[in-house]
């Protein structure tokens, strides 16, 4: 290690401690330490690890862009190639976030632009970008090569045009659900006639039609590429030309699935993907009808990941397609396969890891009720190894899910979405509070929850008790009063991440964190009973969190209608909106 680059550590009492390795040993360790919660664990060994560590980052995740600074950053690790960051609160996905609320790249990217010249990678989620942040990052950085934006909004396509015409280096270009303003698929056109190195491209989520033909002339240059995720203005006839010139991707997200072929256009779509032979994941299907579905049997063998959540497949279809899929361990479906179609997936995946089930109409109050407790229990009996579920349904029992979570004792991710707020066991007309007892009664490894239906204080008990390595929980419509947070506070000792809304919770729930807050990344409470002299003292006692309160409109002056509580070493926001008060 270069002694001028120890010297640039400021001297630490805890830091003290020498290593007794090598300089040249302590490299090639950490190069092989991934985790970026294992390499922080890492440089709290000692002086020298810290430095080590220091100096070999080449990668930062940072999970609230407000918990710290990029000129921070910048002082801690000089030689970042990678960062991967994180805005607004996940409850801005329900739009209970502002507008204009804020996390703006921009700032950040001029300071990597003077400290980070090398930057190669850029990954993005929930964050404000915009047009001239994209044509400044491709401008700027002449080695980038990898942008990621998943739920960002603020730009257009002229930016991903931008992106397009200057980053001659580049290998991702990754476009997923933002709220982007689609001018167009133009943008297409702008890469080079000799740009070859795009190795993943997903624009699965834009509307617009896109120029077939530039598309067809970039898959056929990009000899490397292995992620391709189109939108549904490709037709199937399209879709065979793309994979005759790249049988050697290993993701794939298909566009529109429904269009009259004939029995040669049929079986030319059929071979293709039978010479698909390292396909993995497959997506999109949109507008999927039985009639095209045996294409994909020929490639069904080796995927892991089947992502059906544009598909509204029936039942029978899920069926037959699931059966060609013995190897899957990841499933996401909407509910229109019902009961019927899970009951497949139990008989036909033994090795799934991750089932999703998503609402085909999430606002409609009178439509069949998709999913039930008896398709959940289904694939619990089949599926041993079932350790993630998001499952939406519209009724649910305790003795349901006590089941599942007895054949499934591994979850890791357990997040039950009861659609109609504070509905009670269906059939017992009692609380739901037995069935999350029986999760986290059951799944000792259990790191992320989210709870719905009718619930009382005795759920948090629980979750308080037993729920030892718990880290996120989301809670909406629930509770009966503030001991049912105190209980969750007091008794999770990992708990990172908390989201509450339309709780009973109040000002003694909220003060009962005060010494918790600390090591935990963020609070989130909307319309919850607190108010802003609650928040004011919380501020006050805490000044190493940042406090901000968020107004409705001809609210009460003394209620805080949404709170956000998050800590940083970078003080309070400089870029907060007038409707956000920083406490």
């Amino acid at each position: 290690m270069d002694s001028k680059k120890k010297k640039a550590l400021p001297e630490s009492n805890e830091l003290t401690r020498t290593s007794p390795f090598p300089d040249e040993v302590l490299d090639r360790v950490l190069g092989l330490v991934k985790s970026h919660k294992d390499r922080s664990s890492v440089s709290l060994v000692c002086k020298d690890w810290y430095n080590a560590e220091r100096w070999s980052r080449t990668h930062v995740f940072i999970g609230n862009c407000y918990s710290v600074s990029p000129e921070i950053v910048a002082r801690r690790f000089p030689n970042i190639r990678s960062v991967t960051l994180k805005g607004k609160p996940r409850f801005s996905d329900f739009n209970l976030v502002p507008l204009n609320w804020g996390a703006d790249i921009h700032q950040w990217l001029v300071v990597f632009a003077t400290k980070y010249p090398f930057l190669e990678e850029l990954r993005l989620k929930r964050m404000t970008v915009s047009d001239e942040s994209l044509e400044f990052l491709a401008t700027t950085f002449t080695n980038f090569k990898a942008l990621s934006l998943l739920s960002c909004d603020g730009f257009s396509t002229d930016g991903l045009a931008a992106i397009a015409t200057h980053s001659k280096n580049l290998t991702e270009l990754d476009i997923q659900e933002n709220g982007i303003d689609d001018l167009g698929g133009g943008w297409l056109s702008c890469f080079p006639e000799n740009f070859t190195s795009l190795e993943v491209l997903n624009f699965a989520n834009l509307n617009s039609d896109v120029s077939f033909d530039a598309l067809e002339r970039l898959v056929n240059r990009c000899r490397s590429l292995k992620v391709l995720k189109v939108n549904k203005s490709i037709t199937l006839e399209n879709l065979q030309r793309l994979l005759g010139r790249a049988p050697q991707l290993i993701e794939l997200c298909t566009g529109s699935f429904n269009q009259d072929l004939t029995p040669r256009q049929y079986a030319e779509l059929e071979s293709a993907f039978n010479n698909c032979k390292n396909l993995n994941i497959l997506a999109g299907l949109w507008e999927a009808t039985s009639l095209y579905l045996p294409v994909l049997y020929p490639a069904c063998t080796n995927l892991t990941f089947l992502n059906l959540s544009y598909a509204a497949l029936q039942s029978g279809e899920l069926a037959k397609l699931i059966a060609h899929c013995s190897n899957l361990r990841r499933l996401w479906v909407l509910d229109t396969v019902e009961d019927k179609g899970l009951e497949a997936v139990g008989s036909s995946c033994p090795l799934l890891e991750e089932l999703r089930v998503f609402p085909a109409e999430p606002f409609e109050q009178d439509v069949a009720p998709g999913v039930t407790e008896r398709g959940f229990v289904a694939v619990s009996y089949g599926c041993p190894r079932l350790h993630y579920v998001l499952y939406f349904c519209r009724q649910m029992t305790n003795a349901a899910v006590a089941t599942i979570v007895q054949n499934c004792p591994d979850f890791t991710h357990f997040r039950l979405c009861i659609m109609n707020p504070g509905q009670p066991d269906y059939l017992t007309d009692e609380p739901m509070d037995e069935a999350f007892g029986a999760v986290v009664k059951n799944c000792a490894k259990l790191q992320r929850l989210a709870v719905s239906g009718l619930l009382t204080d005795l759920t948090f008990e629980y979750i308080g008790k037993y729920a030892k390595n718990l880290e996120t929980l989301s809670v909406a419509f629930a509770g009966r009063s503030d001991w049912g947070m105190q209980c969750v506070l007091s008794g999770c000792p990992k708990l990172r991440k908390l989201e509450i809304r339309d709780c009973p919770f109040g000002n003694e729930a909220l003060l009962s964190g005060l010494e918790k807050y600390e090591s935990m990344r963020s609070l989130w409470m909307s319309a919850c009973n607190v108010t802003m002299n609650a928040c004011r003292r919380l501020a006050k006692q805490m000044p190493r969190l940042n406090v901000e309160v968020m107004k409705d409109e001809e609210s009460d002056d003394s209620q805080a209608d949404k709170v956000y509580v998050y800590r940083s070493v970078a003080g309070p926001r400089r870029d907060a909106p007038p409707f956000v008060m920083t406490l």
